[in-house]
């Protein structure tokens, strides 16, 4: 249940709402004002470098009016400024001199204001016939003095900055060299800076700038008299004069301020400004306020977010020191009322002692049968695996005696026929198939237990060759046919070579079993090497696994021949040889029909082949 609050909480919960009152306002405007000024010293920097490459780009072309009007082929010209040769010499003169310089155009003016000689004389759009008696520049220079302007070229529409110097010959001014500099340049080098730069003539008119779409929009609002003085010295050419929707303001009466709505958006700029008087420009740079602002209200919020986790530090631990003070009353009570339980319960556990030692004698004398019961266990299981081994025997000499009789039959028709090299043979391998047997009888008394017999390197074409002979019989039986393919390159396994060859002769009987009585009697055996291992599969052409035994067929006793046809036990010795080799072994139908066993052992170096070549 909560309880409600006391005085002394409502006091300092409104202190702290009038904390984070006074911090968002004032740490607002505090915030601002630092970013702001932030931003000025940024914009200051900015704005002293754009004024001196201006500077720079200017200073470093205003003399060459003066030296091209002293060129002695340019007084010469405009002496006789009707001789073609020296028009010729003085348009040839200039290009050379432009393309040196890589200026945008150099031209020179007779005093009617009509251009004689240019740079550009060859070009589609040349100044030569042109004139330009009513701009400024010219007017300066025919009174003797230098002139300077900027404007829209009127005849190449490109916007340039405008040098010229009168031409002196015998004591009068016979003409004006004009040097143009396009702005184009240095109005790119501001582009991808974070902060606008904008140039405005004296009427206030951007001339320059980063957004093609602010140029020839004025800062100031366009009047008759504004609009009057552009026009007289065209220079803006035909290019649309428009106001730009500005409106001015100003932070804390220090730093100016302009918002400019602009296609439908509105952007606030702090604008740093500074006039060239020369060149008669003023250069402009607008820095976003959106950053700064963006940058206080985050400070300011990261403030609140601190006051708040601080109070609501202070709210914790205060809620904790009460809990502590209500807990420990608790477990006062609780202790009390512990102690008298332990009374009460000090006499129940003395008649449960009692019968806890009646159940203890009585689970002694269980776990004495039960260790009885276990050992019984033990002794059935040993005497099952005894009957299954006994029944393995019987399965696994079975296959070795049908030979044995098989070839004691021969041998005893080939001595009636005194053909007594033929019966010696057939009783060798008797006798060898004896050596087996013992041999088989061995390693399947090893079946029940863990073998002692070390894994090493098997040639695989002797196992293979010497399983042929143990089969032989029963292919013979059933009429068919064992198709071997063990490659070109001999191959060597980590295996047993009797436990190998029993598994390979429990594999191809079943085969045999499988297509006795098919029109189609081929057992495919076939071996390749593959990253490290060898892979063995042996593919009868009998109708196959069905899906109902896939899972059961290694299982002991498991058998789908008749009564008395065998006792299951072939496989599932043969899975347990593999897997004491470390390999694997599988069945799955082929696509083609039949079943199809696969046999995976680690490859070895064929040292029995080696020592043999």
């Amino acid at each position: 249940m909560l309880k409600p609050l006391s005085n002394r909480r409502w006091f300092w919960i409104a202190l702290l709402i009038a904390l984070a009152a006074a911090l968002a306002f004032y740490g607002s405007t505090f915030a601002t004002r630092a970013y702001l000024d932030q931003a000025a010293t940024r914009g200051k920097t900015t704005l002293r470098l754009a004024v001196a490459a201006l500077q720079g780009q200017l200073n470093r072309f205003e003399p060459l009016p003066s030296l091209i009007a002293d060129n002695d082929d340019i007084k010469e010209l405009l002496a006789a400024p009707n001789d073609p040769g020296l028009r010729d010499r003085g348009n040839a003169y200039l290009r050379q001199i432009n393309t040196l310089l890589q200026s945008s155009d150099i031209y020179v003016i007779a005093p009617d204001g009509e251009t004689i000689i240019a740079s550009n004389f060859d070009r589609p759009v040349s100044f030569v016939g042109e004139n330009f008696s009513y701009r400024p520049y010219f007017q300066d220079a025919i009174k003797g003095k230098r002139g300077r302007f900027f404007a829209l070229g009127t005849t190449s529409l490109k916007r340039g900055y405008y040098f010229s110097a009168p031409v002196h010959v015998g004591g009068a001014i016979r003409g004006v060299v004009v040097f143009k500099v396009e702005v184009d340049a240095i109005e790119a080098s501001w582009l991808g800076g974070d902060d606008e730069i904008i140039v405005t003539d004296p009427e206030g008119i951007i001339f320059m700038a980063e957004r093609p779409e602010w140029l020839y929009a004025s800062l100031l609002p366009l009047t008759p008299e504004r609009r009057a003085r552009t026009a007289a010295s065209r220079r803006y050419a035909n290019a649309t004069l428009r106001e730009l929707p500005v409106a001015r303001g100003n932070f804390e009466n220090r730093l100016s301020l302009m918002t400019v709505n602009f296609e439908r958006q509105s952007s606030e700029y702090l604008v740093l400004s500074e006039v060239m008087p020369d060149a008669g420009w003023t250069i402009n740079v607008l820095l976003d306020t959106r950053s700064a602002r963006t940058q206080a209200l985050t400070t300011v919020a990261a403030a609140l977010l601190t006051l708040g986790l601080a109070a609501l530090g202070g709210f914790v631990l205060l809620q904790r020191r009460a809990r502590l003070a209500e807990r420990m009353e608790m477990q006062r009570f609780a202790r009390e009322e512990l102690e008298r339980r332990v009374e009460e319960r000090t006499h129940d556990l003395a008649l449960v002692n009692t019968r806890l030692e009646t159940e203890v004698a009585e689970r002694r004398t269980t776990e004495r049968q039960l260790r009885q019961t276990q050992a019984d266990l033990i002794q059935a299981g040993k005497l099952a695996a005894l009957g299954q081994m006994s029944a393995a025997l019987s399965h696994e000499f079975n296959q070795p005696l049908a030979a044995v009789k098989t070839y004691a039959d021969n041998a005893a028709v080939l001595i009636e026929r005194d053909r007594a090299a033929e019966a010696r043979d057939n009783v060798v391998r008797i006798s060898s198939l004896a050596d087996r047997m013992a041999s088989i009888s061995r390693h399947l008394r090893n079946f029940a237990r863990k073998p002692n017999e070390k894994l090493g390197a098997v040639d695989l074409a002797e196992v293979v060759r010497d399983t042929q002979e143990i089969v032989a019989w029963r292919l013979k039986a059933a009429n068919a046919t064992l198709l071997v393919d063990l490659g070109r390159t001999p191959l060597a396994v980590k295996a047993g070579s009797v436990r190998l060859q029993q598994v390979l002769v429990n594999i191809i009987t079943n085969a045999a079993d499988a297509v006795e009585g098919l029109p189609d009697r081929r057992i495919e055996l076939q071996a390749r090497r593959r990253a490290g291992k060898v892979l063995i599969t042996v593919r009868d052409h009998g109708s196959g696994v069905a899906d109902a035994i896939a899972e059961r067929i290694f299982d002991p006793f498991f058998s789908t021949k008749g009564v008395g046809k065998g006792l299951g036990l072939g496989l599932s010795i043969s899975y347990n040889i593999i897997k004491d080799f470390g390999g694997s072994l599988g069945v799955l139908n082929h696509p083609e029909g039949g079943a199809l066993f696969t046999i995976e052992l680690e490859a070895m170096r064929n040292t029995v082949r080696e020592a043999a070549e």
